[in-house]
Order: structure tokens, then sequence, then C-alpha cells
């Protein structure tokens, strides 16, 4: 799965690791501070960090009233727990809970707070797939690893198996050129995290964290190394993580790239026991949000709508949300089939917000999730959506979903989110973003943004999968307040919040040397502002038309 965070994780640690392993004696490299955990929230004038200007924004929306908005969030479940999102979930009135019956009868038993598309019987679910390219390669190599040519009337489906090989090949060799280096870190890792553990005398479930070792002050040498492993991870990565959460991002990740290589091709069909290649309209999934892998669709959901000002967790960033979740994210990439499912759901549920914080590089049935998007603007629904995390030009390679319809046309109801950093200087652009003049709109915080995570915990990460539900916050705070606008509406208001950053030198993404004008990586030029979002909302005359 492309969860988009966590994105330089393998080089990170093995910089770390390569470090500490090999410079006994020497300081641990100097890393930037970490921002404060709040500050994607923050003002650039009044507080130093390029945030969205929130606390502007709700003495702007003072004394006014507010409309409850449903927010989906299409990504790796939820913890339905979660003390920050317990009172904010969605619940489907019509749905008596536990009874096992379609009370609704929607094709969906007990979606109380969502569905899970990658559910099975019992109460399985698909944790673990492989990407999409991998997928089609094996479903297509049969019948064209040995052609040279297309095949006669079989042009448009050679031309594809073209596309996939190439992706293929590329996520092929990285992940073979990566799998050494991570087995060996995940062992590192492991042994020191016992040594560690060991010297703090801490439980098998307890955890700790960078302030943690500095209690650590034995002569021993392989305490020592141990402490220095990890003093050199926590440096690289940020503070705001702990022993455990890294140990799981990394292993999650070393499962990833190992299904690249040794791919399991039968875990859909063995789970869910649906055919992803027909979409018939026929049920499948089950209601199970609150899984094992829920981390990422936690931290999105608290981004959004997290419950402000009850002295626990984060504050979302909007005030009057219910969180629908929909499971339709793997750890390896979504299929087609799911996503445009999980927005008709969505949309035939009553959200008006979609977050969607994924994406792949190839779509099989792009048809499906083009009908989708255009039945969410049918029907006013605005879709926000991770640009990627793959530092490319997603104008020259094309990122899934996107709104470049395969017909030719689009639609007014899409928002393509890059991750920008916390200060006004040459890293404002984050290196890992995909960027795009024509195909990303706009640029919000998605570097060492914090969030809350399961089991109480917080996530401080990487990625424009938290760049979206930052945008898709300020949606719902502007459809709060201003009900009778349309998607396109919000999305306008959301775009001309951005000033464009005219003659901001940048490190282009993925470059260390090469430097851009800010306005060349998005349609705006700019970063979202959810003051200005909200100011400029307020001066249009509605043209919803529900």
């Amino acid at each position: 799965m492309n969860k988009l965070r966590n994105y330089t994780l393998s080089s990170i640690l093995c910089g770390a690791l390569f470090f500490s392993l090999n410079a006994s004696g020497q300081e641990i490299p100097k890393t930037e501070p970490d921002p404060p955990k709040t500050w994607h929230q923050m003002d650039l004038k009044t507080d130093g960090f390029y945030g969205i200007s929130l606390n502007q924004a709700y003495l702007f929306l003072k004394g006014k009233k507010s409309k409850t908005v449903v927010v989906t969030t299409i990504d790796s479940g939820i913890d339905t727990n979660q003390t920050d999102l317990k009172s904010i979930l969605w619940v489907n009135a019509k749905e008596i809970p536990g009874n096992g019956i379609d009370d609704d009868h929607d094709g969906f038993v007990d979606d109380v707070h969502g569905w899970d598309f990658l559910g099975g019987k019992d109460g399985k679910v698909d944790f673990t797939e492989t990407t999409e390219e991998v997928r089609q390669y094996f479903k297509l190599k049969g019948q064209y690893e040995n052609v040279t040519t297309a095949p006669a009337g079989k042009e448009k489906e050679f031309a594809f198996w073209q596309s996939v090989k190439a992706n293929y090949d590329s996520t092929y060799t990285k992940a073979q050129a990566e799998i050494k280096d991570l087995s060996n870190e995940v062992n590192v890792l492991s042994i020191t995290n016992g040594y560690v553990k060991r010297e703090l005398k801490l439980g098998s479930d307890q955890t700790f964290n960078q302030k943690d070792l500095d209690r650590i002050t034995t002569a021993n040498d392989t305490i020592v190394q141990s402490k220095a492993v990890w003093q050199s991870v926590f440096a690289q990565i940020g503070g705001g993580t702990d022993n455990a959460k890294i140990l799981k991002d990394i292993t999650e990740y070393y499962a990833k790239q190992n299904n690249s290589i040794n791919p399991d091709l039968d875990a859909r069909a063995k789970i869910v026991g649906d055919d992803p290649d027909v979409n018939d309209g026929k049920p499948y999934g089950n209601n199970v949000i609150k899984t094992p892998d829920a981390s990422h669709g936690t931290g999105v959901a608290g981004l959004i709508g997290a419950v402000r000002n009850n002295g626990y967790g984060i504050d979302g960033v909007a005030d009057n949300v219910r969180i629908m979740s929909i499971k339709a994210v793997p750890n390896g990439d979504e299929y087609d089939k799911d996503i445009a499912n999980a927005i008709h759901f969505a949309v035939d549920h009553g959200a008006k917000v979609v977050n969607m914080s994924f994406g792949k590089k190839v779509s099989p049935h792009k048809d499906w999730v083009d009908e989708a998007f255009k039945y969410a603007a049918a029907h006013d629904v605005l879709l926000v959506m991770a640009s990627g995390n793959d530092n490319q030009d997603v104008d020259k390679t094309p990122q899934f979903p996107n709104d470049t319809y395969l017909d030719g046309t689009t639609t007014d109801n899409v928002i393509s989110v890059g991750a920008s950093g916390p200060k006004l200087d040459e890293k404002l652009a984050a290196e890992f973003s995909n960027y795009g003049k024509n195909n990303v709109d706009i640029f919000a915080p998605g570097v060492k943004v914090t969030s809350i995570d399961e089991d109480a915990e917080f996530n401080t990460a990487d990625g424009t999968s938290f760049s979206s539900p930052i945008v898709a916050g300020i949606a719902a705070l502007i459809l709060e307040y201003y009900p009778e606008l349309s998607a396109s509406q919000v999305k306008h208001a959301i775009l001309e919040s951005a000033t464009p950053l005219t003659g901001t030198m940048v490190l282009k993404p993925g470059s260390k040397t090469e430097k851009v004008d800010f306005t060349t990586l998005s349609k705006t030029g700019g970063i979202v502002n959810a003051y200005k979002a909200l100011q400029i909302a307020s001066k249009m005359k509605g043209e919803r038309k529900e």
C-alpha cells in the first residue's frame, strides 16, 4: 500500500544505522529541531511557521453557528475507541448495531460507522497486498511476456502491458536493492531495542522515546552503541515517535518490499472472496474498520476533526464533523474497484467531503474510478486527495486516481494537495512531495505533522497523506458555516486562499541543489490558508443544489 507517509524511512534508518555502527565516539549529527506539534495550524506572521492560520480562522467565525458536516476518510480504517474520535464518528441512524441484519437495505450489514471493502467472512481483513503493477504484471505476463508488437485487436491492452512492465521492473529493482538493507536494519533495531529496554528496565509492552535515552549513563560498550543507534534514528526521524512505532513502520515497509519480490497474489480471493476485475454491484466486505493497521487512517481522521479544546490529543481543523471511515487501503496498493465503491458509499450515505490519502502508478480500471468521481460531482461532493510522495512531476508521470478522465473531460470537485514544510525558506516544498503546475492544485503542511494514533498515542510523520486531510478539514469547516456553498465553490475558496509565492526559490522536490520558483509546483503556487478561505467563502452566494 502506498499510504503516503514515512516515505524515507528506509533511507533514514540506513544512514542513521551506518553512522551509529561505524562512527563510535563521534557526536550524533545535528539536525534541525522539530517544529511545534501544532505548527501546521499556526500563522506565518504571528508564529513564524507557515501553517494554515487556524486560530485566525476561528476568531473570524466567533459567534457564528455551525452545521454538522459528514466527512469520509477512504483509508486504512480507524481506531473507533480513540478518545479524540469516539464522539465524532458518523453513525448510520438507520442501522441497528450488531444484529447481523441489513436494516436500511443498502446492501451492507451493520454498517454503523462505515464499511471495510477489504473485509471477508468471520471478521477477517485483507491487510497485506502488493502494488498494482505487480498484480497486473503476473496477470498479463503469460500473454505478453514474449510478444514484441501488439496483436491485432489487442493494441490497447498491449500498451497497458508495456506500462505495467516498465513500472514492475522499476518496483522490483528498487525492492531487490532495499530488501537486504532492510533486513539488516530490522535485525539491528530489534537487537538494540532489546538492550535499551533492558537498561531502562522496561516491560515487554513498554516503549521508549528520544528523551528516555538520556537516562542511560552506563559505560558498557554494547549499551553505549545501542543507545547511539537509537539516538541517531530519533535525530533523523524526529522526536515525536517511539521505538515501537519505528519498529512497526520499518517492519511494515519490509513486508511491502518483500511482497513486491515474492507476492501473495491469492490474499484477496482467500479473504475477501470477490473478483476485483468484476464490478457488478454485488455486496462484499464487512464492517470491521478498527483493524491492526488502522494507524494511518486514525491520524488522517484526527487532523480533519479530532475533538477541539478537550485537553486531550490534538485539535482537529474542523469543529463540527462526523467522520465516516471506509477501509479500502491495505499495506500495498488499493484496488480500483474498492475505491469506486467507497466513493459511491460515501456519497450515498451523506458525505460532503471525502479525503483520499493514497495513490498508485497503475490503474487497470480507471473508468470505474472516473465514474465514481463524476458521481460525486453530480451529488456536490468534494474529493480531496494527496498528490503523492515520489517527488515526481505528475504532469509528466501521472499518479492514480486523478481527475483527468479517459473520455477527456474533467470535473470541478477535486483538489490535489502537495506537501509543504514549516518555514518560508528553500525547504518550503517538501523534498518528497509530488508536484505539477497543471495537476497539483495547492500545497499544505506535510512535514513533521503530528496527529493522534491508535491506542491514545501520537504520530509525527511526513507525507502528502497528512497535507490532504488538513485541506479536507478546511473544506469541512467552510461547509459547517456556509452550507449553501457548492463543492466547486468550496474548492475555489480554498484555492484562492493561497497567495502565489512568486520569487520564492525552493529546492525542487527530489533535488538537493536545483532550485525552482515555488509557483511552478502547483496551479495556485501557494499554501492553503484557512482564515483567507473562510473570508472568501463568506462573500460567495451559495450555489448548492440540495
